[in-house]
């Protein structure tokens, strides 16, 4: 969901003047995927203010949350009405650059979903670009950043570990991450991980590796159901304006 701006946001005074902004048949076309996705829980990214992803995700079906970075491109989550929320302090340390940076990285969204008697930790995050495959020895700007980002999310990772929570990361971590990536290996010292878009190569990127992804652990990995994996295509007509990237999803079946 990227470039969803709108030119009367609070934010759209610092956006360039060139930036692509949605029409209001656009942000039909956005809200028709969303109805046919259907789901309880969506991670986006690259919005800049809630009542622009309430166009897409309306507020009489959905809950929205969304970090508050002081940038353009912020990450959020839609939540199905009914689902009970207990929100955590934005994963802040995501921005390895520092606020003060040109161009600040962006925060995690960080939540637990409360179903009955059941907890699920939730962390959306829209991770460095330009470091696809690289190893992490890389001296080239973008491989370092991306390496302490996935430091912060193993220290993340531990805590949930400690805490016994089950939990979920899933957004654009910008890296074409397979079971024996070193990158996804840095994150598997701190337990075990489920990276449901492991082994299998994205429709939507010509058939070339996920970059979007959704990484399963604790109690969650009793959860995810096999063979869930699912990518929503766009018509050709409508990828222009819909996005760049395609909506990734699994299902998990919680015990209660």
């Amino acid at each position: 969901m990227d470039w969803l701006l709108d030119a009367n946001a609070p934010l759209a005074a610092t956006a360039p003047p060139g930036i692509p902004h949605r029409t209001p048949a656009d942000l039909t076309t956005l809200a028709a995927y969303a109805r046919h996705l259907n789901a309880d829980i969506v991670g986006f990214q690259e919005v800049a203010t809630p009542e622009i992803a309430a166009h897409i995700f309306p507020p009489d079906r959905y809950t929205l949350y969304i970090t508050h970075d002081p940038v353009l491109q912020r990450t959020g989550v839609a939540l199905r009405r009914g689902l009970q929320v207990v929100t955590h302090p934005d994963l802040t340390a995501l921005n390895v650059t520092g606020q003060n940076a040109p161009h600040p990285l962006r925060s995690g969204l960080d939540l637990t979903v409360v179903h009955g008697a059941t907890t699920l930790r939730l962390l959306v995050v829209h991770l460095k670009t330009g470091c696809w495959d690289n190893p992490p020895t890389e001296k080239a700007h973008a491989c370092p950043l991306l390496l302490q980002q996935f430091l912060v999310l193993q220290n993340w990772i531990s805590e949930r570990q400690k805490n016994g929570e089950a939990f979920v990361i899933l957004g654009d971590f910008n890296r074409r991450m397979t079971q024996h990536d070193p990158f996804f290996q840095v994150l598997g010292k701190a337990g075990t991980l489920k990276l449901a878009t492991a082994g299998f190569a994205s429709p939507c990127a010509g058939g070339s590796y996920f970059i979007d992804h959704v990484l399963v652990g604790g109690a969650a990995l009793g959860w995810l159901q096999p063979n869930s994996l699912r990518t929503m295509l766009y018509t050709p007509d409508e990828q222009a304006v819909v996005s760049d990237h395609c909506p990734v999803s699994v299902h998990l079946q919680l015990p209660d």
